[in-house]
């Protein structure tokens, strides 16, 4: 009998998604990859095993994500015992839509033929549209309780368990009122249609986002206080304080890296920005990436902000008192402006721990490059001096760790003081280097891209601020390459969010 080997192919390799659409005489394929993971499908090790030649061809309609499964192999094992090849239909079939085990020639005609595809537009509304690298691309958004919008997103599903780390399908049979707590994006591009029946609309990725109930203390009394009749009158969720939380982003990997997850985060940002009843936009478990991903986001978003209002370190925060001492504590207060920050993170909506990253990022750039790690500052005499350096810029760079030390040891208390004091301090200093880092790569990325921005914009004549306005519409930024670091190599917790006191278990999504 053949060894296992002979038979055991990569789950990975194996699978071939493809995007087709009507061609002259049988459907073409417009982009084909393959997933990252199989492991939720086909175990751990991401294997089949009884085929050579295993291939499963994955498709789906550009346009509404009509799917189709089609399996094909040169050989297949012939059970001995209870050692049998793996059953795909099987196997696959709680993964994949039910309607995607029609015939092929089936699922051919009715791209080729389907008349209405012409007339086809994403459920929901347009929301955003945007041009990028001459294409043009739209964001539509929509309730999960619209049935088109559930149906899409139906289809879809199967790229969560194949793309998103431990990421698991949504449950689109809850009641309406469930149902409605969710918020589905789709970003398509706008082709032209390859024959007369074609739709002009090809998928490019899609979010997810839902509320969850935020409680507010004064308005919940008043809102008792003027609803005193009874039966009280029926209350939506859309109606009700809540966070916004993302749960599922994905840009599919033919139009990753041009600046579409950008577009898609600031389009989620922009509308819990214009919606009263959002009080903060929260994220579900993001990975390295997307983080990434976000900083710089919303370091667009909240830059313009701390410059107008000139937000920087104070270099003196004792500079009032009559003699230096000692301090027992960072002067947090007296180093930055506390309540203005507050209140341009309340505007924003953004979350606190999120809102620290991109100030400290923010405070980090201000400082020059020569005062700063990165710069090759003198840490030993750093480490001496600290708040008396002579140097104004050093003392701000000095107290810049220490604020990001003090935010780091609030986060980890717990596990902090269980440690030597020595080995805190030595976690402590570590997790800041890391920090440092990672902000320094999102820097020099941002840096980089408005200096391009601002050259392509000055040959064209433009002016400085079309080119700001024009770079903000885009959202051309993009996390830093695989290779660089990025801040999220900690070494001390430093999580995103934190699970929130109150959040129902049921909430609790696929991540990012």
């Amino acid at each position: 009998m053949a060894s296992e080997g002979d038979w055991t192919c990569d789950a990975n390799d194996a699978i071939q998604i493809t995007l087709v659409q009507p061609g002259e005489q049988k459907p073409k394929t417009i982009s084909s990859f393959h997933p990252q993971f199989t492991y939720p499908i086909f175990g751990d090790k991401e294997t089949i095993f009884g085929y050579k030649g295993l291939i499963i061809r994955l498709r789906f309609a550009a346009h509404d994500l009509r799917p189709h499964i089609h399996i094909s192999y040169d050989d297949k094992f012939k059970a001995v015992s209870d050692i049998a090849a793996v059953d795909l239909l099987k196997t696959l079939k709680p993964w994949i839509p039910e309607e995607a085990f029609s015939d092929l020639s089936d699922f051919e005609n009715t791209v080729q033929e389907e008349t209405d595809a012409k007339d086809f537009v994403p459920p929901g509304k347009l929301v955003h549209n945007y041009v990028t690298r001459g294409r043009t691309y739209e964001i539509w958004a929509g309730s999960l309780a619209d049935p088109q919008v559930r149906r899409l997103l139906d289809r879809a599903q199967v790229f969560v368990s194949l793309f998103i780390e431990a990421g698991t399908p949504l449950e689109t049979d809850d009641p309406e009122w469930t149902l409605e707590r969710w918020t589905v994006y789709f970003v398509y591009e706008k082709v032209k249609p390859p024959t007369p029946t074609a739709s002009q609309y090809s998928i490019v990725g899609y979010a997810t986002t839902y509320r969850w109930w935020f409680y507010q203390r004064d308005s919940s009394e008043k809102s008792m206080v003027k609803n005193d009749s009874f039966p009280g009158p029926q209350i939506r969720p859309a109606q009700l304080p809540s966070r916004l939380r993302i749960a599922q982003f994905l840009i599919l990997p033919p139009h990753q890296g041009s600046g579409h997850g950008t577009h898609l985060y600031t389009t989620i940002h922009t509308a819990c920005f214009n919606d009263a009843t959002i009080v903060e936009l929260t994220v579900e478990d993001p990975n390295e990436a997307f983080d990434a991903l976000r900083d710089t986001a919303d370091f667009h978003i909240l830059r313009p902000e701390f410059l107008k209002h000139n937000v920087k370190i104070n270099p003196d925060p004792y500079k009032a008192q009559s003699k230096k001492q000692r301090p027992r504590r960072v002067p947090t207060s007296a180093l930055i402006p506390t309540t203005l920050l507050h209140n341009i993170r309340s505007s924003y909506k953004i979350a606190t721990t999120q809102f620290a990253h991109v100030l400290e990022m923010f405070l980090l750039g201000e400082i020059p490059t020569k005062n700063r790690h990165a710069g090759g500052a003198n840490m030993s005499r750093l480490l001496i001096k600290k708040y008396n350096a002579e140097d104004p810029n050093e003392r701000c760079y000095y107290w810049w760790r220490m604020l990001v030390k003090q935010r780091l040891f609030k986060r980890s208390r717990d596990i902090l003081i269980q440690l030597e004091m020595n080995d805190r301090i030595e976690k402590l200093e570590e997790t800041v280097t890391n920090v440092e880092e990672g902000y320094e790569a999102l820097i020099k990325v941002f840096t980089a891209r408005e200096e391009a921005l601002k050259a392509a914009q000055e040959e064209s004549g433009e002016s400085d601020e079309t080119a700001v306005l024009t770079n903000t519409s885009t959202g051309s930024s993009e996390p830093p390459a695989r290779d660089q670091p990025v801040k999220r190599k900690f070494t001390v917790e430093d999580e995103d969010e934190e699970e929130e006191e109150g959040e129902p278990e049921s909430s609790k999504r696929p991540k990012v």
